[in-house]
């Protein structure tokens, strides 16, 4: 399960990475530390949202919201959106954890949880995209998407820009700078009354909605990731890539899938943080590793058996955790391009059926893995150095889609 060798301007940044993070870099003795974790835990079978202290399992709160919700944490973790696609709503957690930057340090801020009293309603909310200091919600049969500031947001003021996604279709929009990338539905193709049009490409319209340049091919558009200043969709026919550009907008590159690949293509996309790099799934049994800037830019990694769900570790940018469906979790060394451990942490959970059928989720909090397990109501934690449990959360009911928050900063 190993890949051609790792580009050398990756192994350059983690290098790089290793001396900048480095214990003691920048030690502060007048300052103490303080470290906290939250999850957010939507149940599959009830329209309820709970919040659990990550350290001792408490929980903090409950939230009744209208159905079945999927959550996304914003960029800064202030907020956590949890949207009930079949309802036409989405509800805003307020996480209380709260980082104000500093230069040299972070300070850390805790408060309680709460539910913010401002909800988001249109046809199908489904698609949430977290950047910078916003958060875009597309309604997939509203023909829109929400531009949500959030620092007014919560503050109980709901400053939003809405964005014209030409006519009802399962899309996208992504912010760069002052442009916006939009996904762009087949509106020559006749539907049925129940059916959305397949995807046909990307278009970039500007601060006033107006389209700068043609639209981008990318063929049945699904899945997007930011990473650096790079932002990724997954297409039939490979990896399109927007960069910065200048007075003109963003420059869209398609990266096409190699021709020795076997068939597949990518529709879920992840971005490194502190390394420039995409992870994404090729077809069901299969991730890929992307790598705009290389002369190579994809490696492929076999996995044993389908995914069931992967994620990034934001603070060990070279580990990517996968679960597959027959209970294993294996640690994806996205520098060496391959699988370097692996254990059974569930029991299986077969991919086949509804999409949405209650299988494990994954988060990350302080160096361990969260893994949500609704057959038997809890939250294993998983060690991502060793892959041993080390404790369960017992939560109520089937705990499904999961977001951790938190980390550690500096209090004055």
């Amino acid at each position: 399960m190993t890949s051609s060798q790792t580009p050398n301007r990756i192994t350059a940044a983690a290098a790089a990475m290793v001396l900048l993070f480095a214990p003691g870099a920048m030690a502060d003795n007048d300052r103490d530390t303080k470290q906290a974790w939250r999850l957010f835990i939507a149940d599959h079978a009830q329209p309820l949202v709970r919040a659990i202290d990550f350290v001792d399992g408490t929980e903090l709160a409950r939230y009744d919201v209208k159905g079945h919700a999927a959550l996304t944490a914003s960029a800064s973790g202030r907020t956590v959106f949890a949207t009930q696609s079949e309802h036409d709503i989405v509800h805003v957690i307020r996480t209380g954890i709260d980082f104000s930057d500093h230069g040299d340090h972070r300070d850390l801020g805790v408060s309680d949880v709460g539910l913010l009293p401002l909800t988001f309603e249109g046809k199908r909310p489904f698609h949430v995209v977290p950047h910078d200091d916003h958060v875009i919600l597309f309604y997939d049969r509203g023909g829109k998407a929400d531009l949500i500031d959030e620092a007014s947001l919560l503050e109980g003021r709901a400053v939003v820009k809405t964005i014209n996604t030409t006519m009802p279709h399962h899309g996208v929009a992504v912010t760069m700078g002052r442009h916006v990338l939009v996904s762009v539905p087949d509106t020559a193709i006749e539907t049925k009354p129940d059916e959305l049009p397949p995807r046909v490409g990307l278009r970039v319209v500007d601060e006033t909605g107006r389209q700068i340049g043609e639209v981008s091919t990318c063929t049945d558009l699904h899945g997007e990731a930011t990473s650096a200043r790079l932002v990724a969709f997954g297409c039939k026919e490979g990896i399109l890539v927007a960069r910065p550009g200048g007075i003109d907008g963003p420059e869209l590159e398609m990266l096409a899938y190699p021709a020795e690949f076997p068939k597949g293509d990518t529709g879920t996309l992840l971005g490194g943080k502190a390394m420039q790099f995409f992870l994404g799934n090729y077809g069901e049994d299969r991730v890929v590793l992307v790598d705009a800037d290389a002369d190579v830019p994809f490696r492929l990694i076999e996995l044993p058996t389908r995914r069931v769900d992967f994620l990034l570790d934001p603070a060990t940018p070279r580990n990517a955790y996968i679960l597959t469906e027959d209970g294993n979790l294996h640690v994806l060394d996205v520098i060496k391009g391959a699988i370097v451990r692996s254990a059974r942490v569930t029991e299986p959970y077969s991919k086949d059926g509804h999409w949405r059928d209650p299988r494990p989720r994954l988060a990350v909090a302080d160096g361990q893995v969260a893994i949500t397990d609704p057959r038997h109501s809890l939250v294993r934690i998983i060690d991502a150095d060793t892959l041993e449990e080390t404790r369960t959360i017992s939560v109520e009911g089937q705990p499904f889609s999961i977001v951790a928050v938190g980390g550690s900063g500096a209090v004055h």
